[in-house]
């Protein structure tokens, strides 16, 4: 029998990905870096029992340990809601709203642990999780502000920078407080009350 090159070209090249190991794989890796396992000590090996599948199947669709972990980590930022686009501080709330969410997740916390604690160990892989996960989130945020100073909502010298840094250091830095605190309760409206005290600051004159 003549095999054709139409029967060729449509033959699928490689073993496609199975959904549900793939997910399992991600989903051990977001385990055990949640688990505190460092970048160096975390092994292909302890993923792949992990997930309960065979090291040949990470490494047929990851080349290397670090493209796994980008690729986990990147699911844990998801994009940002759409935003309404009529008044700054009620986007600003929008997404506060889901950094706070984001804060109480040990695992989506592992993002910004490992792309401020690991550049010095891990660059490459730092700047690539950066570049995956946060800084389509700081682009939002720049857009977004800097829309305010356009609109005459904020103040003409605004400081982006800083503002971003502002905003995402306050809902960190509050959201771990309220989890050693005794009753450890989130006021319902604690994006609006931060936006609003960040807003005092950066708010036109």
């Amino acid at each position: 029998m003549t095999t054709t090159d139409e029967t060729q070209a449509a033959r699928p090249a490689g073993r496609p990905r199975s959904v549900r190991a793939e997910k399992a794989i991600i989903e051990a890796t977001l385990d055990l870096i949640g688990e505190s396992t460092s970048l160096s000590e975390l092994s292909i090996e302890a993923i792949a029992n992990r997930a309960g599948v065979g090291k040949t199947t990470i490494y047929r669709w990851w080349s290397a340990k670090e493209d796994l972990v980008v690729d986990a980590l990147a699911t844990l930022k998801a994009p940002l809601p759409p935003l309404a686009g009529r008044f700054v501080r009620e986007d600003l709330i929008t997404c506060v709203e889901v950094f706070r969410r984001e804060a109480c997740d040990g695992r989506a916390r592992c993002v910004l642990n490992i792309a401020m604690n690991e550049a010095e160990r891990h660059p490459r892989l730092a700047d690539r999780v950066r570049q995956a996960a946060i800084e389509p989130r700081r682009a939002v945020l720049t857009a977004l502000l800097e829309r305010g100073v356009a609109t005459g909502e904020l103040r003409a010298d605004l400081d982006v920078s800083v503002a971003i840094a502002a905003l995402i250091g306050t809902v960190v830095w509050y959201m771990r407080c309220i989890e050693q605190s005794p009753d450890g309760d989130v006021p319902e409206d604690i994006a609006e009350r931060i936006v609003d005290h960040i807003l005092a600051g950066l708010a036109s004159r």
